[in-house]
């Protein structure tokens, strides 16, 4: 039997192209206003990164407390017309506050904040091959008890259960990972990937435990393709996926 050599090769050579285009790395020079500093008692910060912080950490609280949300709706607990409110609420907190921030006080375009499609054809070839793998994962899961329990309550239409998370994780991928992480990157470099994570993983707080943990790994697969695409609606679009699908499976279960 003859061994083809240069056919091996070939693949080879593909593989390592294929590869370094996956890891291709874009660059995210740091503009004048990125490098602009001020001092607070001694310390000298940046004054974009910090101010993407405070404002991320301050509509997380404002979100949190649910001062916004009326008596009569948190009676109803996470029923899905409470969920559809806690949605409108989070598209001002989450998406309108800090896209103001970003064109009034940073005085500069959304599209550097994720907002563009970026390099969409490894972007949606990413988001759908990660949601096929994710669909068994995700059936399993939600028709586990745990799971059943606590988002079977907000059963609901597809249709409806779509718009709520589209409403409710469009914004939170901008907060997250495009006003908060490219903020950070341009400031400090690709660890902002990993900063942009903290209060990711923090607002699953009372969620299912599995999920809780979960969300080390998924914010930081979100993270990256983020980060790869420039771009923050491949990772919205999967989330809003996964999401829907956990909660129709979940409310069938229950």
């Amino acid at each position: 039997m003859s061994f083809d050599r240069s056919a091996s090769s070939d693949g080879g050579t593909r593989a390592r192209v294929l590869w370094a285009r996956f890891i291709d790395e874009p660059a995210y020079p740091a503009s004048a206003g990125d490098r602009r500093t001020f001092r607070l008692v001694g310390l000298e910060l940046p004054l974009r990164a910090t101010t993407a912080l405070v404002v991320a950490t301050l509509v997380l609280l404002f979100d949190f407390t649910r001062t916004a949300i009326p008596r009569e709706v948190q009676d109803i607990g996470r029923a899905a017309e409470a969920l559809r409110y806690q949605a409108l609420e989070r598209t001002i907190l989450f998406g309108l506050v800090p896209a103001l921030v970003v064109v009034l006080a940073f005085r500069d375009r959304l599209t550097g904040y994720g907002l563009g499609v970026g390099d969409w054809r490894w972007g949606a070839g990413l988001a759908v091959a990660g949601c096929a793998v994710m669909t068994p994962i995700v059936v399993a899961l939600g028709s586990d008890p745990l799971f059943s329990a606590y988002y079977g309550i907000s059963g609901a239409p597809v249709d409806y259960l779509l718009v709520t998370h589209l409403l409710d994780l469009i914004p939170a991928e901008f907060l997250f990972r495009g006003f908060l992480m490219f903020t950070l990157i341009r400031a400090i470099g690709p660890v902002g990937v990993v900063v942009a994570l903290l209060p990711f993983v923090f607002a699953h707080l009372g969620k299912p435990e599995i999920e809780l943990f979960s969300t080390l790994a998924g914010g930081t697969v979100f993270g990256w393709l983020n980060w790869r695409t420039r771009s923050i609606w491949w990772s919205a679009l999967g989330h809003v996926y996964i999401l829907t699908l956990v909660v129709a499976v979940a409310g069938a279960a229950r």
